[in-house]
């Protein structure tokens, strides 16, 4: 029988797993992952390595040689997450050269400390890209208003970039546009356009966690008839305007110029209301041309029992309409609620590499 994942792979679904560690990949964990869940990249964020370097022996070498070196933390930081995502990426070089580049793909992220400041995460991106130095991997960006222009530059630049932290449609909108201006500024520069990729994370579970605690909130029928039906209807209209704005001629220009569209990917794909499907956010969005990162207990459930039936978003636009007209008719404010989890998503990610910090830091003054 073909595996659920087989399946997903099958639909156009490019299965990313939302997690990295040291031990990851000494074990051959990862490479497993790849031949028998059908895994074609990784992303990865502060808490996961924050989470990784507090758990086990794996990082003990690296901090003590960094430790005699007396380097700074953030440093430290840099020199360890950029070798996991080199060492990550050479696990992961057979994908990309078989998909000729589009899978294979390891993300690495700027310091959240940069969220507002555009100069700085340019800066920071075009030096993580030298330090990795390997053509698969993806330097994550958040899609805030000062990341937007540091998109476009480091697009610009030749540098592959996974745009984080998207919660609005119009802010996606705001993401194409940085996107094709950055490809359009790299085609006078010279660059070779079929070697630049992006994604585009648009979050999706704490949507649902935002929107149903305000439904709980007013209490009607009506209101609770809306439960957990915002994250996959808000996605689904992602999806919609990434046809159509691949479709028109700016888009279409270049990419028969050879540059890649850049593709949807449904980040915050756990489920975190225990009454819900614990694959909802595989199932329902599954459509072809689109990455689902999942963290791992997502994945084995989605290898062990998710319900693949090919497109789910394509054929569901009306509904998916249907779903944000009706929050605004019970009194839901979506773009309250899409601002709302922007700055949060912002906080927490600053929050999660200020614990970084304190992890490493602790783990040099131990190792001295």
């Amino acid at each position: 029988m073909t595996a659920p994942t087989e399946k997903l792979a099958a639909a156009g679904v490019s299965i990313w797993l939302d997690d990295l560690s040291r031990n990851r990949i000494t074990t051959g964990n990862l490479a497993e992952l790849i031949s028998t869940r059908s895994v074609s990249g990784v992303t990865t964020n502060p808490t996961i390595f924050a989470g990784a370097l507090s758990n086990g022996e794996s990082y003990s070498e690296a901090v003590s040689g960094l430790a005699a070196k007396r380097v700074t933390t953030d440093e430290a930081i840099i020199a360890i997450t950029s070798t996991d995502v080199r060492d990550a990426c050479d696990i992961f070089r057979p994908v990309y050269d078989a998909t000729n580049g589009v899978d294979g793909r390891v993300s690495i992220e700027v310091s959240p400390d940069l969220a507002n400041d555009t100069v700085g995460t340019v800066a920071q991106a075009k030096d993580l890209h030298a330090r990795v130095d390997r053509e698969n991997v993806l330097i994550k960006i958040p899609a805030t208003k000062a990341g937007l222009p540091a998109i476009t530059e480091t697009i610009a630049a030749g540098i592959s970039v996974n745009v984080t932290l998207i919660f609005s449609l119009e802010r996606y909108e705001e993401v194409i546009d940085a996107y094709l201006a950055g490809l359009e500024q790299a085609r006078e520069a010279g660059h070779d356009l079929t070697k630049i990729h992006s994604v585009a994370s648009f979050f999706v579970s704490r949507v649902d966690s935002e929107v149903d605690s305000r439904l709980a909130a007013i209490g009607t029928d009506e209101a609770t008839a809306l439960k957990s039906l915002a994250g996959v209807a808000n996605a689904r209209l992602a999806y919609e305007l990434f046809e159509k704005r691949f479709a028109e001629s700016r888009a279409s220009d270049l990419v028969a110029a050879g540059a890649n569209v850049q593709r949807p990917l449904w980040a915050s794909t756990g489920v975190k209301d225990p009454s819900l499907p614990d694959t909802l956010y595989v199932t329902k969005l599954t459509a072809p041309g689109t990455v689902n990162t999942m963290p791992e207990k997502t994945l084995e459930a989605t290898h062990d029992h998710a319900e693949i039936t090919g497109d789910e978003v394509t054929p569901n636009y009306a509904d998916a309409h249907s779903v944000i007209d009706r929050l605004a008719g019970v009194g839901v404010d979506f773009a309250d609620v899409t601002q709302k989890l922007e700055d949060e998503g912002v906080e927490k990610f600053i929050a999660s590499w200020h614990d970084l910090q304190k992890t490493v830091a602790d783990a040099l003054e131990s190792a001295r």
